[in-house]
C-alpha cells in the first residue's frame, strides 16, 4: 500500500472519489463495487484494507443528498422510514460482517468477493 501523498496518489484518491460519487448516484454502488477494486488495483491496498477504507468513507453520510435528490425528483419518494430500519440493521451487520472478513485469509476473500461480484452481474444481466 501507498502511503506517501504524492500528487499521483491525490489524483488516484479524487478519481477514486468522483466514480464512486458518480457511480452511487446512478446505481446505487460504490463502495464495495467501485472504490474496493481501485483501491486495490490502483493503490496496493490489501483486500482488508480497501474493505475497511470503503467502510470509512461510507461513515460519513456521503450518500445523504444523492437520495435526498432521489427523494425530491424522482418518478417516487423513498420512505425514510424503511430506509432508517435497513440503516440500523445494516449497521449491525457491518459490524459482525467486519468481525468475520478479518479472519478470513485475504486470498479467500478477495476469491469470495470477486464471486460475489460475478453472480450479482450475471443475476443482473439476464432479469428482466
Amino acid at each position: 500500500m501507498k502511503t506517501k501523498m504524492d500528487l499521483q496518489i491525490l489524483l488516484i484518491l479524487i478519481i477514486v472519489g468522483l466514480l464512486a460519487g458518480l457511480f452511487s448516484g446512478m446505481f446505487g454502488v460504490g463502495g464495495g463495487v467501485i472504490m474496493v477494486p481501485l483501491l486495490v488495483f490502483a493503490l496496493g491496498y490489501t483486500q482488508h484494507q480497501a474493505q475497511g477504507t470503503s467502510l470509512a468513507v461510507l461513515a460519513v453520510p456521503v450518500t445523504f443528498l444523492a437520495a435526498y435528490t432521489y427523494h425530491k425528483t424522482g418518478t417516487q419518494p423513498l420512505n425514510f422510514k424503511y430506509a432508517l430500519i435497513i440503516a440500523v440493521c445494516f449497521v449491525l451487520g457491518g459490524y459482525f460482517g467486519t468481525k468475520i472478513a478479518i479472519s478470513i485469509n485475504e486470498t479467500l476473500l478477495k476469491k469470495m468477493f470477486s464471486v460475489l461480484l460475478v453472480l450479482v452481474a450475471v443475476k443482473m444481466f439476464f432479469s428482466k
